[in-house]
């Protein structure tokens, strides 16, 4: 929902939604759903999109398709996200939306199967030609060439979604979810950086590491918590989403490194939120990666900022953090 420059939450809130298209079923056969769109609201994203072909979307669809879209909306450069139940397996940047889209799968080439592929420019007719190798739900971008929708209508089912542009990553806009007798409202998480960040051990990240370490905590802030992102080079190499300890997210997301056959040598690691105990440096320590990047804040940042320094790891607070649940 689209919002005035300072957050309004008055005593009385009324939504005032039309309802564009009853869906087939919820989150699962046995639930009933439908979209409804807030006609006031003019950001491009999945619910306004033009669909050019596929089969009707559904519940899981359009909730992975926004998810996806909103991430890759955070990059200037060419992008690519690959996005399965709400968590993205895969971001880079490229020369092309191309390369980007290759970079992306091959950061989790198990879990793209299915998946929802975002991109913040032109689909173009290799990039299509790669697409159609493999079973996606939906292809959702700003404009598609000619020849790349011919190359796309092979796969039939496929939904393909053309917005027209991309959204404001920066836009202040308001969330609603319903709980039991009531709903949440909140300001949409529309800052990734407060500030200056702050370097706290007693190397400094390189040019190199900093840019990676930029790149990775942007994907961080749409990785479901507790998330951990290794990227280098401007691509996710590992990602650990959605684990009730921090730890195991780390461990995750080596391990899909490592089933992928990726090497970690030289990455960089970041966290959506501190790091209560040293051990997720440890870990990254041990994974290969060379810098951090956290938000901070815990009382016990010395002992990350500590582990960090034996390790001869660039580590930097961002001071704010990036909970998504």
């Amino acid at each position: 929902m689209a919002m005035n420059e300072n957050l309004n939450l008055p005593e009385e809130l009324q939504l005032n939604l039309e309802r564009t298209e009853v869906l087939r079923y919820g989150e699962n056969p046995h639930q009933r759903a439908a979209l409804y769109i807030d006609p006031t609201d003019k950001r491009p994203g999945v619910a306004t999109a033009r669909k050019v072909q596929g089969k009707e979307l559904s519940y899981n669809n359009l909730q992975d398709a926004d998810a996806a879209f909103e991430c890759v909306a955070e990059f200037e450069e060419p992008a690519a996200v690959i996005v399965k139940h709400m968590n993205p397996c895969g971001v880079a940047l490229g020369e092309s939306a191309y390369e980007a889209y290759l970079r992306a799968f091959s950061c989790d080439t198990v879990s793209a199967f299915g998946g929802i592929v975002a991109l913040n420019s032109k689909i173009t007719a290799d990039l299509a030609t790669e697409l159609v190798k493999i079973f996606l739900e939906v292809v959702i971008a700003p404009s598609a060439e000619d020849d790349a929708l011919a190359i796309l209508s092979v796969k039939q089912n496929v939904r393909v979604l053309l917005t027209g542009e991309m959204p404001d990553a920066a836009q202040k806009r308001v969330m609603v979810r319903s709980i039991a007798g009531g709903m949440l409202v909140q300001e949409t998480d529309h800052t990734i950086f407060d500030g200056e960040l702050k370097t706290v051990t007693k190397r400094s990240p390189t040019e190199k590491e900093l840019a990676d370490m930029i790149f990775a905590f942007t994907v961080c802030k749409h990785v479901k918590s507790n998330a951990i992102v290794y990227a280098k080079d401007g691509a996710t190499v590992g990602i650990g989403a959605g684990q009730m300890s921090r730890i195991y997210s780390a461990k995750l997301a080596a391990q899909k490194a490592a089933d992928e056959k990726i090497s970690l040598k030289g990455s960089v690691m970041a966290s959506d939120a501190f790091m209560p105990f040293p051990d997720v440096v440890e870990e990254a320590a041990k994974a290969g990666a060379t810098a951090t990047i956290q938000p901070g804040g815990s009382q016990k940042d010395q002992d990350s900022i500590d582990a960090a320094n034996a390790a001869d790891i660039a580590m930097v607070f961002t001071g704010i953090r990036h909970f998504r649940h």
